[in-house]
C-alpha cells in the first residue's frame, strides 16, 4: 500500500491542527481524529 500524502488543516470543531489524507478546499468543514469519532457517534437519521 502506498503512502498517501498527508494536508494540514485546522479541525472545524476544536481548531486543533491535524493531518488529513485529501486537500481541504474551504467549502466543507475538516475535523480531527477525535472530533470526527464524535460527530459520526452523533449522526442523525
Amino acid at each position: 500500500m502506498a503512502d498517501r500524502e498527508m494536508f494540514k488543516a485546522t479541525c472545524s470543531a476544536c481548531g486543533k491542527e491535524c493531518e488529513v489524507p485529501f486537500k481541504p478546499d474551504g467549502t466543507r468543514p475538516v475535523y480531527c481524529r477525535e472530533c470526527y469519532s464524535k460527530r459520526r457517534g452523533q449522526r442523525r437519521t
